[in-house]
C-alpha cells in the first residue's frame, strides 16, 4: 500500500509539474481545455523544419552523393550508431523513434538560440524554444516510458514484469519507483538546462548587448546539442534495458 500511495503521489507530481511557469504564457482555449499556444506555434515551426529537411533529403538521391546528401546520411548513420550501441542487434525498428526524439529536441534547442522568437509579438507571453516549456519535456519523457514498456512487453510478454522481483522480491518497491523517476529525470534535466541557458543569454544581452554574450550563445548551442544527445541516448538505453533485462 505504501508503494501504491508513493506511485500515486509521483503521478500527481507529474501532473502538477505541467503547471510550472516561468513568466507569462500565451494560451488557447479549446473547448474546456487550456492549451499553451506559444508551445504549439514553435513546435509546428520545428516540425515544419524537420519535414522540409526530410523531403529535401529523399527527393532526389544520387549514386554519388552531393554535400547535402552526405550530411543527411551522416546524421542517419550517427543516429543508427547511437541506437545500436544502446539497444543492441535489434536496434533497427527503434531507429525512427530515437531519431525523431534526437532531431526534434536538437532543432528545438537550437531554435531557441538562433531564431528571433521575441520579435513576434503575442497578446500575452513570448515565444521560445518548445523544450523551454516543462509540458514539452514531460510529454517527451512519457513517450520514452511508453516506448520502453512496449519494447519489453513485445520482446518478453508478461514475463517482462518478472524483472521487478529480480534478484529478490525485496527490491520490488525500488524497481517500481525507478519507472516513475525515469521520466522525472529526463524531463527536468532537459527543461532545466534549456531554460537556464536562455535565461543566462537574456540577462547578458540586457546587461552587455554587444560582444560579451556571443561566446555564451555559442556555448549554449553546444550544450543544446549535448542535451539532445543525452536524451536520445538515455531513451535508447532504457529500451535496450527493457529488451535485454540487463544493461
Amino acid at each position: 500500500m505504501n508503494v501504491l500511495s508513493c506511485s500515486t503521489n509521483t503521478l500527481k507530481g507529474l501532473y502538477d509539474i505541467s503547471g510550472v511557469e516561468v513568466g507569462q504564457h500565451f494560451y488557447w482555449q479549446i473547448g474546456g481545455f487550456q492549451v499553451h499556444g506559444q508551445v504549439l506555434i514553435t513546435s509546428w515551426v520545428v516540425i515544419a523544419i524537420l519535414l522540409g529537411s526530410a523531403s529535401i533529403a529523399v527527393r532526389n538521391p544520387q549514386t554519388i552523393p552531393n554535400d547535402s546528401q552526405n550530411f543527411f546520411e551522416y546524421v542517419l548513420e550517427f543516429i543508427r550508431d547511437v541506437s545500436k550501441t544502446q539497444i543492441g542487434e535489434e536496434y533497427g525498428p527503434w531507429v525512427p523513434f530515437i531519431g525523431t526524439m534526437f532531431l526534434f529536441i536538437f532543432v528545438s534547442n537550437w531554435s531557441g538560440a538562433l531564431l528571433p522568437w521575441k520579435i513576434i509579438e503575442l497578446p500575452h507571453g513570448e515565444l521560445a524554444a518548445p523544450t523551454n516549456d516543462i509540458n514539452t519535456t514531460v510529454a517527451l519523457a512519457l513517450l520514452t516510458s511508453v516506448a520502453y514498456f512496449y519494447a519489453g512487453l513485445t520482446k518478453k510478454g508478461l514475463s517482462y514484469f518478472s524483472k521487478y522481483i529480480q534478484p529478490t522480491p525485496i527490491l520490488l518497491p525500488i524497481h517500481i519507483l525507478e519507472d516513475f523517476t525515469k521520466p522525472l529525470s529526463l524531463s527536468f534535466r532537459l527543461f532545466g538546462n534549456i531554460l537556464a541557458d536562455e535565461l543566462v543569454v537574456v540577462v547578458l544581452v540586457s546587461l552587455v548587448p554587444l560582444v560579451v554574450p556571443i561566446p555564451i550563445m555559442f556555448l549554449g548551442l553546444f550544450t543544446s546539442g549535448i542535451q539532445a544527445l543525452i536524451f536520445a541516448t538515455l531513451a535508447a538505453a532504457y529500451i535496450g534495458e527493457s529488451m535485454e533485462g540487463h544493461h
